[in-house]
């Protein structure tokens, strides 16, 4: 039996581990009564008393719960920003060449954000193919449910009475300053971050980042960069589509609810839209981060995944 401590999991994606974990036999999950959730000496103990912790807190509060740590035992899965470039820690994409290798002997591991899942599987094995260089400027943008806001853009959204302005996209990030831009430029090894545009619309999850690319910067063709993806991505929680389609429409919601991840090409020989579409509380967030705890567990890693 595997022993699970949650951190921080009154939040939305500690909850949402929770929900799903409970229901497993393989996991007994360690609780702290409600008055102690914010207590250090409690949690150090519980943290201490696992096998595998995750943490659904703050940067700063991730950071001083690993400090707790006072054993060689414990593996910690952290859902925020604050290891995703450390190099101390495991980027927790298992699909990505060598990396499934390295969380398995790994006690630390960043969980990836949820907007840089969807860039970094698009980009990255076309910069280890050498079809996009590394000092190429891309940019993106990607349109995600409301719910990767957290508890108040939840209740904001869900509101009876919300502002007629919630009702419409909305763009944010605007100053390029989105915390995802790190790791997004980090791990797939680009020079430069790109132009991002993340966008939250009036649903609850669900995600959709594209990439654009023209002809004349980049080194193959709409084949080829559909034949990359299909070798490179043999598992099952991440697959290139070819017939993702709803009559010349891409719904950001079509995998809300699920827990793998949708590569798309699109375009034509001179303007190709590259596009990954999966739920931001799935593969964006809590599904990945229990994918790679099955993988610490050496269980089959979509246990207790939908796809």
């Amino acid at each position: 039996m595997t022993n699970i401590f949650i951190d921080g999991s009154a939040g939305t994606t500690g909850l949402r581990i929770y929900d799903r974990l409970s229901a497993r036999d393989d996991i007994s999950l360690i609780k702290l009564p409600e008055e102690l959730r914010k207590d250090d000496n409690a949690r150090a103990q519980a943290i201490n008393s696992a096998d595998i912790v995750f943490l659904c807190l703050p940067d700063d509060a991730a950071r001083q719960a690993v400090t707790f740590v006072k054993n060689d035992k414990t593996a910690i899965i952290d859902t925020s920003t604050a290891h995703r470039t450390n190099n101390d820690w495991i980027y927790g994409f298992p699909e990505l060449t060598g990396i499934r290798e390295q969380i398995i002997n790994s006690k630390r591991i960043a969980n990836p954000g949820c907007h840089a899942s969807g860039f970094i599987a698009l980009v990255k094995p076309l910069v280890e193919a050498g079809v996009l260089d590394a000092n190429m400027a891309l940019s993106c943008f990607s349109l995600t449910g409301y719910s990767g806001g957290g508890k108040k853009m939840i209740a904001d959204y869900e509101h009876a009475d919300k502002s007629a302005l919630l009702k419409a996209p909305r763009q944010y990030g605007l100053t390029q300053q989105h915390k995802h831009l790190k790791e997004m430029q980090v791990i797939t090894g680009i020079e430069t971050a790109p132009a991002f545009c993340p966008i939250v619309a009036d649903f609850y999850s669900g995600m959709e980042v594209t990439v654009t690319l023209f002809k004349h910067d980049i080194k193959a063709n709409i084949g080829d960069i559909k034949a990359i993806y299909k070798n490179y991505y043999t598992g099952r929680l991440v697959h290139l589509d070819d017939e993702a389609d709803e009559g010349g429409f891409l719904s950001a919601a079509a995998l809300s609810g699920k827990d793998d991840m949708q590569l798309c090409v699109f375009g034509n020989e001179d303007r190709i839209i590259l596009v990954a579409r999966y739920d931001n509380l799935g593969k964006g967030a809590s599904g990945a981060a229990i994918q790679n705890m099955n993988i610490l567990m050496g269980v089959d890693e979509t246990t207790g995944l939908i796809y």
